[in-house]
């Protein structure tokens, strides 16, 4: 019994000295047999997931039976074009480039002054600052703003203790951005979303304007150009890989994200509300499917221009 056992083990450790043997030979075969699995599973999982998504926005429903008719036609993708679909894209992509360009203008002097002046601790205290909000929950963060926001919130309260509440409501009683208040307007989803997505702007711009040697700046000064001209002509260019890097992540997750609009938004449906609502509620499941194919036609397009401006070299 002994001897079998220790033939068998010796059988096993043979086996694994020729396969030791065979990949330190060959480290490419090393490689492919570290990445294999985690590919195997995004294919399998993320990508099958995006091609059954895709084959499903190729059907359609029929509008009395609601069945499914698995035949494929683009009639589905017309019905994104009709004024109340097309006009939740609309809206959808306007928010998005509002909080990009938002987070654009709030991130960049936060970013300049941690990559300039910032040094030894202050650094620390700056990434600590940064990154506290993310490690809170994502709900607490959305439910707290919809308190702060509330007729009964903290900033309506500033705005009654500096008499200033009727510029509060001259400013809801607008159309489209206003509302009965902030936590259900387009403007408290506007500031909502710019709260949580702002530090994935701001990191990238900072790493971006760390590169950029401050000798070509003092060059820039020496050479008569003004503060304003040196930030147009030299830092901008410089950090702008660092903005667009920033600006895949601000736009592709306020495409996506439905919790925001659901929880702190308007009656106004944005895209992830309508796949929501047309897989759930309505059963429309090619409809959503379709919905959910914009985003993803968005940020190729999106990414293929960033490609192209350098925004990688700045993640």
């Amino acid at each position: 019994m002994e001897r079998r056992r220790s033939a068998s083990d010796g059988c096993i450790m043979s086996a694994l000295n020729r396969i030791s043997d065979t990949l330190w030979r060959r480290p490419n075969l090393l490689v492919l047999a570290l990445i294999l699995p985690p590919v195997l599973w995004l294919g399998v999982i993320y990508l099958g997931s995006l091609f059954a998504l895709l084959a499903q926005s190729f059907f359609s429903i029929d509008e009395f039976s609601g069945v499914i008719q698995y035949e494929l036609t683009l009639k589905t993708y017309g019905e994104l074009f009709r004024p109340s679909n097309f006009d939740i894209i609309i809206r959808t992509v306007v928010m998005a480039v509002a909080v990009t360009v938002g987070a654009a203008i709030i991130g960049f002097p936060v970013a300049f002054f941690a990559a300039r002046y910032a040094r030894g601790k202050w650094k620390a205290i700056f990434y600590l600052g940064v990154m506290m909000p993310l490690w809170s929950s994502y709900l607490v963060k959305v439910y707290s703003w919809k308190l702060i926001l509330a007729k009964e919130g903290i900033l309506n309260w500033f705005f009654e203790t500096l008499h200033l509440s009727w510029l509060l409501n001259a400013y809801l009683s607008i159309p489209i951005i206003g509302g009965n208040s902030l936590s259900v307007s387009a403007t408290g989803t506007f500031l909502v979303f710019l709260y949580v997505w702002l530090p994935f702007m701001i990191l990238p711009i900072q790493a971006s304007l760390e590169r950029v040697p401050h000798t070509m700046l003092e060059a820039s000064g020496d050479l008569g150009a003004r503060p304003y001209q040196t930030f147009r002509h030299v830092l901008f260019p410089l950090a702008l890989p660092g903005v667009i890097a920033g600006s895949i992540f601000t736009f592709s997750l306020t495409l996506g994200d439905y919790i925001i609009p659901q929880i702190v938004g308007s009656s106004r449906r944005f895209i992830g509300q309508a796949v929501y609502a047309y897989q759930g509620t309505a059963g429309n499941i090619p409809l959503a499917a379709a919905f959910a194919v914009v985003p993803i036609v968005l940020m190729i397009v999106y990414l293929w221009i960033a490609k192209r401006q350098g925004a990688f070299d700045a993640l």
